[in-house]
């Protein structure tokens, strides 16, 4: 850890915090370990936990693991079209009207490249504002819209009284996509189902080995596992319905907590990932894999209120989901520091607590933070520094930085 702090001081001297940056080393290095546990299937990248344009392209160029982007908004997958990124699926369903009359031109606007843009479904209303908006546009539309049914991946209890799991897509059973499905079907002038995704989040996205609850983690686990088997057949069983009717050209599943699972189910084409590159906080709660600290950010020093304490300029930059501890920045370098329970990470004040690592800090002397999630961080900053070895080798615009707001 002290190493690592020297490493980081030193390159970064000439820098004024607050400031965030990216690691390459442990990026490269969490990217190599993402393709060997999603191994033989190849990963699309979510381009939410990484809100960097020139490192998304990056890294689809260079790491052969990697093909295509999940984008989370159709606005976004429009601009990263018009950018060079060819292959993009928008992972949530849209009801934005202007953006499907852009994506219904598309393929006109960008012609003769192979760029595609494929939007989710998971509901016939869904289906009836795709068709209204791109009939809107008016003229000859050059291509049917690509869509892609987005499967629930959520495991139900008690006939379905009990539902764990994200609260995303109504279409459950592989009878319910095989419906959905034939209702694309009958609008086949304006849109063409090109896939199925279904996102497991209650076994990718949450820890299965939460520090200090023992308990908690064999009932996680055991949870995960079930869970895991219901989804592998229920999921193979949907795709084999639905491919009766259309052939598909991918089935999307999986995400960076569950990679090493999802990539062993035959019905599954290609699995998801972004997070685990940055190697957020919330990936220290897991068991098969630690990814590297690869995304910080650093804030100075302004405050000494007192012994033990020491305080720096901002730092409340929380991550979504629910509102609990695990949602706060981690401070991580110098080691010793803690947030206060009662003040935690403040909008323009954070006071770090810790009796001999905190009495080490002066006013101006920084401390360095991991943020709880992954491409959050990226809306708190234009750009990111970018680190290799022991200099820094440039500076990347973020999604903020190129003035691009997508939610």
């Amino acid at each position: 850890m002290a190493d690592r702090l020297c490493r980081l001081e030193d390159a970064t001297a000439a820098l004024e915090p607050p400031f965030a940056l990216v690691d390459l080393d442990a990026m490269w290095h969490n990217a190599e370990d993402l393709e060997r546990r999603a191994a033989p299937k190849p990963i699309r990248l979510a381009s939410k936990s990484l809100r960097c344009r020139s490192l998304q392209a990056e890294v689809l160029a260079t790491r052969e693991g990697f093909a295509g982007t999940l984008a989370f908004t159709l606005p976004e997958a429009l601009w990263l079209a018009r950018n060079s990124f060819t292959d993009i699926v928008v992972a949530y369903p849209t009801a934005d009207r202007r953006a499907l009359h852009e994506l219904a031109m598309l393929p006109r606007e960008l012609a003769p490249t192979d760029a595609r843009v494929t939007v989710m479904v998971d509901s016939v209303a869904q289906l009836e504002l795709i068709d209204t908006a791109v009939r809107e546009a008016g003229g000859e539309l050059p291509a049917p819209i690509r869509v892609c049914i987005d499967l629930d991946a959520g495991y139900r209890l008690l006939g379905g009284r009990i539902a764990i799991g994200a609260k995303r897509s109504p279409v459950h059973t592989p009878a319910q996509a095989l419906a959905l499905a034939h209702e694309i079907q009958a609008r086949e002038t304006t849109m063409r189902l090109v896939g199925i995704m279904s996102y497991e989040a209650h076994i990718a996205g949450l820890g299965d080995d939460p520090p200090g609850h023992p308990l908690r983690a064999i009932a996680i686990r055991a949870l995960q596992s079930r869970s895991a088997r219901e989804l592998a057949k229920r999921r193979a069983e949907a795709v084999a319905a639905v491919s009766e009717l259309a052939p598909l050209e991918f089935v999307n599943g999986g995400g960076t907590g569950s990679l090493h699972l999802t990539a062993r189910e035959p019905a599954v084409s290609e699995v998801t990932a972004g997070s685990g590159l940055y190697g957020p906080a919330l990936f220290d709660a897991y068991r098969a894999f630690t990814p590297r600290p690869a995304a910080l950010f650093a804030l100075p020093v302004v405050r000494r209120p007192g012994s033990g304490v020491a305080t720096v300029l901002g730092g409340g930059y929380l991550s979504s989901g629910p509102a609990d501890a695990a949602r706060l920045p981690v401070p991580h370098l110098p080691a010793g520091l803690r947030l206060d329970r009662r003040e935690g990470a403040g909008e323009v004040q954070t006071p770090l607590l810790g009796d001999l690592a905190a009495d080490c800090l002066a006013v101006g002397d920084r401390v360095w933070f991991r943020h709880a999630k992954a491409g959050e961080l990226c809306e708190r900053f234009a750009t990111v520094y970018l680190l290799a070895g022991d200099r820094l080798v440039g500076e990347a615009p973020t999604y903020r930085g190129e003035g691009q707001c997508f939610l």
